[in-house]
């Protein structure tokens, strides 16, 4: 009987849970670049949080590089834009939005293992503080 009690209750403190957080967070408009010659790419997308509180995007990786990481453009000591890693991520504000987009904000593929063909998926797995993980299978398209 003390089984059964603790199984109830159990299943009871589950439903009282809020719903996961990952319920929170949306990937919208996504697409990859891959330049010809290039090891490398990158990913774009709009990041939208329904959530009550700020989120941050703190990692992602994906199985198409070696290396997959979160860059952003800079202005350097000479004026000349520099992409740099970005290893404390974005922030994506409660009820708003983060745009990954080029010149900007992105998901960089470094040391590429082989080039996606144009309209291909490239899987992508996000990783957020709050939220956790979400995948993405984000298309190929080099023209945008």
């Amino acid at each position: 009987m003390h089984f059964l009690q603790t199984t109830l209750a159990a299943a009871a403190a589950l439903i009282a849970l809020p719903a996961c957080a990952a319920d929170t967070i949306t990937v919208k408009d996504a697409y990859a670049r891959f330049m010809p010659g290039a090891m490398a790419g990158a990913a774009f997308m709009v990041i939208e949080n329904t959530g009550d509180a700020d989120d941050q995007l703190i990692d992602a990786a994906s199985d198409v590089s070696m290396r997959t990481e979160l860059h952003t453009h800079k202005a350097g000591a000479d004026g000349m834009m520099q992409m740099i890693h970005v290893p404390e991520g974005f922030t994506i504000p409660a009820h708003g939005d983060h745009l990954l987009q080029r010149g900007g904000d992105h998901v960089m593929f470094m040391g590429l293992k082989e080039r996606p063909a144009e309209g291909a998926m490239v899987h992508l797995t996000l990783t957020f503080e709050k939220a956790g993980t979400v995948e993405v299978d984000v298309p190929v398209d080099s023209k945008r």
